[in-house]
C-alpha cells in the first residue's frame, strides 16, 4: 500500500501536481534505507534536494548607503526636452507662406524638367531597341554565311575542285 502511494506521488510529482507536504513525504521515503529497487534512480534526486535545503549563505552583504546620482533619469529628461524643442521650433520659426509657394513653384519646374529628360531617355531607349534588332539580324546573316562557307568546303572535298 505504501509503495502504491509513493508511486502515485512520484507520478504526480513528475506532473508538478504535488503539495509541499507530499514532497516532504517523498523526501522522507527516499532518505530511508528501504527504497524499492525499481525506484532507486529517484533517490539521488531527493537526497540532493534534502541536502540543498540545509545550505545557507553566510557571507555579509555590503550595503551602499551613499546616495547615487540618478544620471539615467536626467538623460531621459534631457532627451524629452530635445524632442520637444525639435517639434516646436520648426513650427514656430518655419517658412512663411510666400516661401512655401516659391518652394512649390521650384518643385513643379524641377518635375517638368525631369519629365522632359524622361521622355528623351525613353526615345533613346527605343532607338537602342532598333539597333539591337539590326545587330541580331546581322548576327543571323553572319551565321548563315559561315554555314555557306562550310558547305563550300565540304563540296570542294567531295568534288576535289581546288
Amino acid at each position: 500500500m505504501v509503495l502504491n502511494n509513493i508511486e502515485n506521488l512520484l507520478e504526480r510529482y513528475d506532473n508538478a501536481e504535488t503539495t509541499l507536504q507530499e514532497e516532504a513525504q517523498l523526501r522522507a521515503y527516499f532518505s530511508s534505507d528501504n527504497v524499492a529497487p525499481h525506484l532507486e534512480h529517484y533517490k539521488p534526486l531527493f537526497v540532493y534536494f534534502t541536502n540543498t535545503q540545509q545550505e545557507a549563505f553566510t557571507k555579509d552583504v555590503p550595503l551602499n548607503t551613499k546616495k547615487k546620482t540618478r544620471l539615467y533619469q536626467w538623460i531621459s529628461v534631457a532627451a524629452v526636452a530635445v524632442i520637444m524643442l525639435g517639434i516646436m521650433i520648426p513650427q514656430a520659426f518655419g517658412p512663411s507662406e510666400q516661401e512655401k509657394e516659391e518652394a512649390l513653384l521650384a518643385y513643379n519646374k524641377a518635375m517638368d524638367a525631369l519629365s522632359l529628360i524622361s521622355i528623351g531617355m525613353n526615345e533613346g531607349k527605343e532607338q537602342l531597341n532598333t539597333l539591337s534588332l539590326v545587330s541580331d539580324n546581322f548576327e543571323n546573316g553572319r551565321q548563315g554565311a559561315s554555314r555557306l562557307n562550310e558547305f563550300n568546303k565540304a563540296k570542294s572535298r567531295i568534288f576535289k575542285n581546288n
